[in-house]
């Protein structure tokens, strides 16, 4: 094993191994499962597998490449089965060189499939891929399910006949919520959607929002009958889905205006009758404003309360830093996984990873950050990027082991000391 990269920052988080994921170092969903690492690449059109069994000494064991103009950035592990993301690879189209135009505005309209009539050539592929892992290291593709459209961003999967999904279909100013039938791994088949009223183009509905605003799904996460989706620039939404071809609202709940949107995580704590609610910050130096990590009260479902924000990292001047300053995702408790309602795993971007007590959910206690090293490289090949690094996504081992990765600064595995 070479030598570990020194953290810009430390505190009760020790780094004890790091991977450049076989010379891809660029990462965005990351699931640990049976001593392997998947993680879905930005800008390396597809992804890979990390054996983390010693993870003081990962190796990467396989890449699987996208098909041609296609994102795999997002994916989901659950027994013999891994769900990969198909959709256009956004950061690649001219349209989206600056990342203004990617989180600003319908998207649908912007990549064409809004329109009524669509055009005739596409040069990505849009769906969902099921592979088989039960040789972890050596992914098989068994099955996949098309969309019409630009494909399907983030998927929540954690066994059993239902997968969910954000999609953006032909007709729809943005990403919608779909339930996929998976009884059929091989086949799996569209079921029920529901959007927000005005999404709809196809059909006739005229969005009632401000031009610039992006009403669109990130993703859902499922517990029981309830789907709480993290709905961008529209906040909250959670979702009945008792009936899963005929998911209907239950709440809808927006704080941008006068926050600044982004909303891209929703977990439920529900031993707690807790929410945690966390907005992305997509633009540099702050300039989509201050972004938080909410504690809702959900006692009442009809009527989440937000009762505090985490508190933002402060030890350093990162909103000066370059790149994005503020949340990123949180690590999702799922089942398998370390599950906990008292503390909280996030990525922070340019502030790197952090812990949060939130025993008392009045008033949550930052117990850990590190801010990984400077990335030796940069990865994303979009003009005026700065080299710092962008910690992206998360996720907790059953034995309390941290993994994180980055736009550009490879795999990090940490322990726990708070």
């Amino acid at each position: 094993m070479s030598d570990l990269p020194t953290p810009d920052h430390a505190r009760n988080l020790t780094l004890i191994g790091h991977s450049d994921q076989g010379g891809r170092p660029d990462g965005v969903q990351l699931m640990i499962h049976r001593g392997h690492a998947y993680t879905g690449h930005m800008f390396s059109k597809g992804f890979s597998v990390i054996d983390v069994r010693d993870p003081r000494d990962p190796k990467a064991v396989a890449y699987v490449p996208a098909p041609p103009g296609t994102w795999n950035i997002h994916l989901q592990t659950h027994d013999d089965l891994l769900l990969v993301i198909n959709a256009k690879d956004m950061f690649a189209a001219a349209e989206f060189q600056d990342e203004r135009a990617y989180y600003k505005g319908a998207l649908g309209e912007k990549v064409g499939t809004a329109a009524t009539t669509q055009p005739a050539e596409r040069n990505w592929t849009a769906g969902m891929a099921v592979y088989d892992i039960s040789r972890p290291a050596e992914p098989r593709q068994i099955g996949f399910m098309p969309v019409d459209g630009g494909g399907v961003h983030r998927i929540w999967y954690t066994g059993g006949r239902w997968a969910y999904v954000s999609a953006l279909l032909d007709g729809f100013t943005d990403y919608i919520f779909m339930t996929v039938d998976m009884s059929d791994p091989t086949r799996p088949r569209a079921a029920g959607r529901y959007w927000l009223p005005g999404m709809n183009l196809a059909a006739g509905e005229t969005p009632d929002w401000p031009a610039q605003r992006r009403y669109g799904l990130h993703h859902p996460i499922i517990h029981g009958d309830t789907a709480y989706a993290a709905w961008r620039d529209a906040g909250l939404v959670m979702i009945d889905v008792a009936d899963r071809a005929a998911p209907k609202p239950i709440v809808h709940r927006n704080w941008s205006p006068p926050f600044g949107g982004g909303t891209h995580n929703c977990l439920p704590l529900p031993d707690r009758d807790l929410l945690v609610v966390l907005d992305e910050a997509v633009l540099d130096h702050q300039e989509d404003g201050v972004k938080h990590i909410w504690m809702f009260d959900i006692r009442e479902p009809a009527n989440p309360i937000s009762i505090s924000t985490f508190p933002q990292p402060d030890e350093a001047d990162y909103a000066a830093k370059g790149g994005h300053f503020g949340p990123h995702n949180v690590h999702e408790n799922r089942p398998g996984s370390f599950v906990s309602s008292e503390l909280i795993f996030s990525t922070w971007q340019n502030a790197g990873i952090r812990v949060h007590d939130i025993r008392d959910p009045f008033r949550p206690v930052e117990t850990a950050a590190l801010v990984p090293a400077t990335p030796t490289r940069l990865v994303d090949h979009r003009p005026n990027r700065a080299r710092v690094i962008q910690s992206c996504d998360i996720f907790v081992d059953a034995q309390g082991l941290v993994y994180a990765n980055d736009y550009n600064g490879g795999l990090s595995i940490m322990e726990y000391t708070g």
